[in-house]
């Protein structure tokens, strides 16, 4: 028997308390189990009420007779909670982890029992089976430490409002579509508006052109807070000595990669993440393939698309303009030699591999300095002003 083994078994042997968590906006429940063979203790208690969470604890030790200090080890979903439950959860010397939601098992029967007490309960089952030795019973999320979470807050807050922009745009229009009129929307829409006239000649009725007017106050706060966290982003860009500004300078050096995606990429990824190989890189974005093998059955399903949603979505958006702004590289060279004349759904196949290989790309950029092949580099401070200065092919 290796070393390994050996320390393996001897932790299986140590009293241990398994506490699993389903999490609720007003109640929790708790299954708790010192291991395999013993009736599960199921118990419901305040949501974030963590004193009544220590005395359940306490009040399992001494159910299951296991000693005061015995280790307790616990899991949960990722979730609405977020990760403070388990920061407070390590500070007490408890070892959790978050579990990605869709790695866990379930039943695929059509029709199937549910409840947050059976959930609680099969969560149970499989944080003993993890702690068994079967790491690959789910997915475990990798928690990123306060301050990382709260440097993700300035372009996930963009990225609502600039949604919400876009809905007020879409509801102006579709109201002056209804009159037969089209009509741009921008900081000279109140000028427009006073000009337009229905089919008929007429002007906007009273409570319709109050509407837009409202509409368009909203789009205009979006818009000023908007444009307030871009000012913020280009300051920090510019001027902040920290690690993570230096990344994304490095990233905007390369053309085709704009301030967007340059601020996601290190924020989301490079800034605080570490990879061992280029698989875990892709899985992180759902970009990974998903072959499909079952007796005579082989075909491919596509990419997994699990992951990190906003990497993906830029991702794609950005291996499209790879294409046109490093038509000279070796990666936008591949792609027109294998899908450039092919079909509209193969070029589209086609891309998402490039945006595999481009991800690995700009991993190994930032990390070594390797210039993807044949890539541009461009003057970064020149692109924060819109311009573009080539530094070097």
């Amino acid at each position: 028997m290796t070393a390994t083994h050996v320390g393996d078994c001897t932790a299986q042997r140590r009293p241990m308390l398994y506490v699993s968590f389903e999490l609720g906006w007003t109640e929790w429940k708790l299954a708790l189990s010192p291991g395999t063979g013993v009736p599960t203790r199921l118990r419901s208690i305040g949501a974030r009420n963590l004193v009544e969470l220590q005395k359940e604890i306490a009040k399992a030790k001494q159910r299951f007779g296991l000693p005061e200090d015995a280790a307790v080890v616990s899991c949960y979903e990722a979730g609405r909670d977020g990760f403070w439950l388990h920061r407070y959860l390590e500070s007490q010397g408890i070892a959790n982890v978050v579990v990605d939601s869709a790695s866990i098992e379930v039943n695929r029967r059509a029709r199937r029992a549910k409840s947050d007490r059976l959930d609680a309960g099969k969560l149970l089952t499989q944080l003993l089976r993890y702690h068994g030795g079967e790491k690959r019973v789910w997915s475990v999320v990798v928690v990123p430490s306060a301050a990382d979470e709260d440097r993700r807050q300035l372009h996930r807050e963009m990225g609502s409002l600039k949604e919400e922009r876009t809905e007020h745009v879409n509801r102006i229009k579709g109201l002056l579509a209804g009159c037969g009129l089209a009509v741009e929307v921008d900081k000279k829409f109140l000028e427009r508006l006073e000009a337009l006239r229905t089919w008929d000649g007429q002007e906007l009725t009273a409570e319709l052109r109050q509407r837009l007017l409202r509409e368009h106050s909203r789009w205009q706060l979006l818009d000023e807070q908007i444009g307030g966290l871009e000012k913020v982003r280009v300051e920090r860009i510019r001027h902040s000595d920290e690690p993570a500004m230096k990344q994304v300078r490095q990233l905007l050096q390369v053309a085709g990669v704009g301030v967007n995606s340059a601020w996601l990429f290190v924020r989301e990824l490079f800034g605080w993440r570490r990879f061992q190989n280029r698989r875990q890189l892709a899985a992180l974005a759902g970009l990974a393939p998903t072959p499909y093998q079952s007796g005579g059955s082989n075909h491919e399903q596509g990419i997994s698309k699990a992951g990190n949603p906003r990497l993906r979505a830029i991702l794609v958006e950005i291996a499209w303009g790879w294409l046109r702004w490093q038509p000279g590289s070796r990666l936008s060279q591949w792609y027109q030699e294998r899908f450039g004349n092919g079909s509209s759904r193969y070029r589209r196949v086609g891309i998402v591999a490039v945006a595999r290989k481009l991800l690995v790309s700009l991993w190994r950029y930032v990390e070594t300095g390797e210039v993807p092949e044949g890539a541009v580099l461009v003057d970064w401070e020149a692109k924060l002003k819109g311009r573009r200065v080539v530094l070097t092919d």
